[in-house]
């Protein structure tokens, strides 16, 4: 799921609650309401009745409920079985979940570059 570098749960979205807006923080997010805005965050965890619509940047966000917008995560994005992602997702790992959904482009962010050169491809600092 998470990394050791995750900072510990600063915000919470309860599952009766309706967020309109932009959110941001440095720290981690949980999910169980809904959010309507875009979303900047350390780490982002949507739970199971979950919901964001809007864009998303994050170092990495685990998605469990729905979101319907774009992902731009710096480590990874990982889509648990009853996760659902509706957009395009930026990352360096990208993780589906047997049952997981995911409807848009994926585009893999690599630290170093791998160009290909005949039979072997060369490994080179970006």
């Amino acid at each position: 799921m998470f990394s050791k570098r995750q900072a510990k749960l600063d915000t919470i979205v309860g599952p009766d609650s309706i967020l309109k807006g932009d959110v941001t923080s440095k720290g981690t997010i949980k999910v169980d309401g809904i959010i309507e805005g875009n979303v900047t965050s350390d780490c982002l965890i949507i739970g199971e009745a979950g919901s964001l619509t809007g864009n998303v940047t994050v170092r990495e966000i685990v998605v469990g409920g729905k979101v319907i917008g774009n992902i731009h995560a710096t480590d990874g994005v990982d889509i648990q079985r009853k996760g659902e992602v509706c957009g395009d997702i930026f990352a360096a790992r990208l993780t589906i979940a047997e049952g997981g959904h995911f409807d848009g482009r994926s585009t893999m962010q690599h630290q170093k570059k791998i160009p290909y050169n005949g039979d072997s491809a060369v490994v080179s600092e970006a």
